[in-house]
């Protein structure tokens, strides 16, 4: 039986290990980031014509600090679109790619003069979404309003289970979780393991991050998670 660990989020993992599981793969959810919101007062959406959302975890920290849910919402993906109907968002539009993506789709369909947008981040963010925006006349006010964590450590869970060669392969989706990564395996002295296995990587940046010590590397089409769900389903 296949089986793949999962390193992202705890609450991004839930839909990409129930996605897995339907194409018949395992899978061990082992976060190297904890995600904590960022307390705030209200956000004043008044004058908004719209929220940017480049994550899931984005999205959960933007409903925390808001009942609106009629503002249209701009995702950069897919999974990020889903998680914000999810959550109660009734107009949500995804960019399906990344922040150059979602800063494109923004300055085609909407016009700078209706108002300015509200960019839910975290306090590490990829990409210059907000600076692309504003270059072409758009007023963006971003606010840091979760922080992502990294582990101290492998899970025990996890530990065992790449000791045990139990693992086939480690999904990553953001440069920051790779490096992570193969930092705390080396701390608890299992490189070689890494050597066994294949990286299946969201992006060519998520694969440089992850070193050289991969069995194989997959890298998605897309920054996707469909487009890398794809490249599973071609390996497996």
């Amino acid at each position: 039986m296949t089986r793949l660990l999962l390193t992202r989020p705890k609450e991004d993992s839930v839909e990409l290990s129930d996605a897995l599981e339907k194409m018949g793969i395992k899978s061990v959810v082992a976060p190297m980031l904890l995600i904590e919101n960022i307390p705030g007062p209200d956000i004043a959406t008044e004058p908004l014509q719209g929220f940017l959302v480049t994550s899931a975890n984005g999205v959960r920290a933007l409903a925390a600090r808001t009942d609106n849910r009629d503002l249209p919402v701009y995702a950069v993906g897919d999974a990020t679109a889903r998680a914000a109907r999810d959550i109660g968002f009734g107009s949500v539009t995804s960019a399906a790619g990344d922040v150059d993506d979602l800063a494109t789709l923004v300055a085609h369909a909407c016009d700078a003069g209706d108002g300015a947008f509200y960019h839910a981040t975290g306090t590490v963010t990829a990409g210059d979404l907000s600076g692309r925006l504003t270059a072409v006349g758009f007023e963006v006010i971003r606010e840091k309003i979760y922080e992502a964590k990294t582990v101290e450590h492998l899970p025990d869970h996890a530990r065992m289970a790449l000791a045990a060669g139990a693992i086939n392969g480690v999904v990553i989706f953001s440069p920051r979780t790779a490096e992570t990564f193969v930092n705390r395996v080396a701390a608890a002295g299992l490189m070689m393991i890494l050597g066994e296995m294949q990286l299946f990587a969201l992006s060519q940046n998520v694969r440089d991050a992850a070193g050289n010590a991969w069995d194989e590397t997959i890298v998605a089409d897309k920054p996707t998670q469909e487009s890398l769900l794809n490249a599973i389903r071609t390996c497996y």
